[in-house]
């Protein structure tokens, strides 16, 4: 009888230890981001603002992938992903350079916005997916740094 007392009595201290432990989404998005590093994209957290009328209900806190840009790109622009494959700038003007428009239609669906400036490009996602959506992520980073 006290054998199965001291053997609840640990199960009940080391059960909080259960709850330290990552969820598998958790674990997914780390091995995502360390894959991300490894294909030479940077990764930070970051709350931004969005705009009102964006249709989809964006995250309080989203991933943002960015990558530096080459020497000389000085132009600068931003597009809102506001349904899947229709982007549009902040004045909900629908994207109008086609080939920036092909890159962005290779894209998942949940990449919320994309943005150049003249030291970086950002990609802002919601992280769903796998190696596939992660590697165009980093081919469109690429291709437009």
């Amino acid at each position: 009888m006290t054998g199965w007392i001291v053997v609840l009595l640990i199960v009940a201290m080391l059960s909080p230890l259960v709850w330290l432990r990552p969820s598998r989404r958790q674990s997914g998005q780390m091995a995502q981001r360390l894959a991300a590093r490894r294909l030479g994209l940077a990764m930070q957290l970051t709350q931004p603002e969005w705009p009102h009328w964006l249709a989809c209900d964006p995250p309080g806190s989203c991933a943002q992938y960015h990558r530096g840009r080459r020497a000389g790109r000085d132009d600068s622009w931003a597009y809102w992903q506001s349904a899947p494959g229709e982007w549009l700038n902040q004045w909900r003007e629908p994207c109008t350079d086609a080939a920036l428009l092909e890159r962005l239609a290779t894209l998942p669906a949940d990449v919320y916005k994309v943005e150049a400036s003249r030291q970086m490009v950002a990609l802002y996602w919601g992280e769903r997916g796998g190696e596939v959506e992660l590697q165009r992520v980093a081919d469109l980073l690429a291709a437009v740094a």
